[in-house]
């Protein structure tokens, strides 16, 4: 039987994640995921995760560091986390951007460590 559920998240009312993060629309293979505003603070550790990320930057601009590459993300800018990548993130002013993950990253904590 084909899923037909239709879901509509308003991130108002949106739970937040141990790391900032606001989970937004959820399916079985993927999720979203919006970081509001991410002040700049200290390099974030490098991480390596089980789900493939995608992301859109709406403002501010961050380094990502990604297996020894350095990537300006600017408005406008998307980009890819390979599963299993070595990464970290350096915010280098006010922050928002939107993330695809696959599989979705909030299922059995995977984005809290």
């Amino acid at each position: 039987m084909t899923d037909t559920s239709v879901k509509k998240v308003d991130s108002t009312y949106s739970p937040k994640g141990q790391l900032g993060q606001k989970y937004l629309a959820t399916g079985k293979t993927v999720s979203m995921r919006l970081w509001e505003n991410e002040q700049p603070e200290a390099d974030k550790e490098q991480t390596q995760r089980e789900y493939e990320t995608v992301g859109y930057v709406i403002n501010g601009r961050a380094e990502l560091h990604l297996e020894g590459q350095m990537i300006l993300l600017e408005p406008g800018s998307s980009w890819v986390v390979p599963k299993g990548a070595s990464h970290s993130y350096k915010i280098l002013e006010p922050f928002t951007a939107v993330e695809a993950t696959s599989p979705p990253a909030h299922i059995h904590a995977r984005d809290e460590n």
